[in-house]
């Protein structure tokens, strides 16, 4: 086998086959699951969500100007532990408009919505399991680091409710749910940001729990 043909890919197959590992034995290097989180108290339930709940939150129908906030890309793919793609789930996303003010009447903070900004937002995964929102950069509220809520569905039945932090910021030590996170799985739930030609970018991808 030459250099060129000695693929990461073949070094693992071949040390699994020395090694004689059966298939359920590989799937003991699965990824690991995306980590959960609580829901938290904000979650918008049908009534107080918006007509428009589609995946752009930064643009409601109807409404000439966008929300506030620094707009970026969120993108990524659900997978399985195997990194299969998985077609059709649902995608829910919801997070603080950029004054730290949700869209829900149980946050008592003294300040207004923005009106133009949606609050919440779902997309569908597809064929290769991606997933798409045009939303901001999560903001700090008192008690939390920034931070983006997420839940994912097969039909309706739910799977998974997490949340996605930004990489780095000072506000995360301090905060504790992301506090409860080990190394690895901090990592998984992080938005990194880019700049990819005239937009900012971040992408999450999701390993769904083994059933």
């Amino acid at each position: 086998m030459t250099n060129s043909n000695f693929t990461r890919r073949g070094i693992l197959a071949w040390a699994l086959g020395a090694l004689g590992l059966s298939a359920a034995g590989r799937s003991a290097l699965a990824a690991a699951p995306t980590p959960s989180a609580t829901e938290g108290p904000f979650y918008p339930t049908q009534p107080m969500r918006r007509a428009d709940v589609d995946n752009d939150l930064v643009k409601i129908m109807g409404k000439v100007h966008e929300a506030g906030g620094e707009v970026f890309t969120l993108r990524g793919r659900v997978m399985d532990a195997d990194g299969q793609p998985l077609n059709g789930m649902r995608i829910e996303i919801w997070q603080c408009d950029m004054n730290g003010k949700y869209l829900h009447p149980g946050d008592s903070q003294n300040i207004d919505f923005d009106a133009a900004f949606q609050g919440f937002g779902h997309d569908i995964t597809g064929t290769d399991g991606s997933y798409e929102f045009r939303t901001i950069k999560p903001v700090t509220y008192p008690g939390r680091t920034p931070h983006i809520h997420v839940k994912v569905f097969d039909g309706e039945t739910e799977i998974l409710t997490s949340q996605f932090y930004i990489d780095g910021h000072p506000a995360n030590d301090r905060d504790r749910i992301f506090g409860r996170l080990s190394q690895s799985e901090a990592k998984a739930v992080s938005m990194v940001f880019t700049q990819v030609e005239d937009r900012t970018e971040a992408q999450v991808d999701v390993i769904l729990p083994t059933a």
